[in-house]
């Protein structure tokens, strides 16, 4: 009798995962660009992994917006337009205010007080004169504050939601959405005003603060 491998159930979804990090990493690598049509073995091409878990993939894409089928032309990325924009942005803000609400309530001092030391050593830094090498710590610092939050809530749902989300704001003018050096400094003070809020315990401060850095962060997509 032909035995099974204990792990042989894994497999597939583990391909499957791999081929959603693939490509969404080189969506974000612009390897592949919004509006562009693709095909299944395109996308082998891209990710290096087999037809079948691209197959299998393409479902949940489709689930989460990040790639649509058009009859007769195959699949399309999503194009990047001022209706992304609106609704990406506003998706954002439905889920942080709320989220940064819960946080200053619950997040505990230790907590909060390492999301201080962190910016305050990226601020220190670019003080200091430091340009392109503290920008990659900037970017992972700017988006540890947002996931922390978000994470803090312990749903799942929502945490993949956000992730998906946070992937199309990605998109949006890549360029004006990511920080570079001429960028660290003010949202760095952006999250301080927020981390500042979380610690005097005041709710209703850190919505507003989390409110208005978004919102910058929109309008810098759009160019405003």
């Amino acid at each position: 009798m032909r035995k099974h491998s204990a792990n042989r159930p894994e497999e597939p979804l583990k391909l499957r995962e791999q081929a959603y990090v693939g490509y969404t990493n080189s969506l974000l690598a612009r390897e592949i660009l919004p509006g562009q049509f693709i095909t299944q073995r395109e996308l082998v091409e891209i990710t290096g992994l087999p037809l079948g878990a691209i197959r299998e993939l393409i479902p949940r894409l489709e689930a989460e917006g990040l790639i649509k089928t058009v009859p007769q032309r195959g699949m399309q990325v999503p194009q990047v337009d001022l209706n992304l924009v609106h609704n990406a942005f506003q998706f954002r803000i439905f889920l942080e205010q709320a989220a940064v609400e819960q946080f200053t309530r619950e997040a505990s001092d230790t907590l909060i007080n390492t999301l201080q030391s962190r910016h305050e050593d990226i601020i220190e830094r670019v003080s200091q004169g430091e340009e392109d090498s503290v920008l990659e710590d900037a970017q992972a610092t700017d988006l540890a504050l947002h996931e922390t939050i978000i994470d803090h809530l312990h749903n799942d749902i929502i945490s993949n939601a956000y992730r998906v989300n946070f992937i199309k704001i990605r998109l949006i003018r890549q360029n004006e959405t990511r920080l570079n050096s001429s960028m660290v400094m003010p949202a760095m003070r952006e999250h301080m005003s927020i981390i500042e809020a979380l610690q005097r315990r005041d709710a209703q401060a850190a919505v507003q603060a989390m409110v208005h850095h978004i919102e910058t962060a929109r309008k810098r997509a759009v160019g405003i």
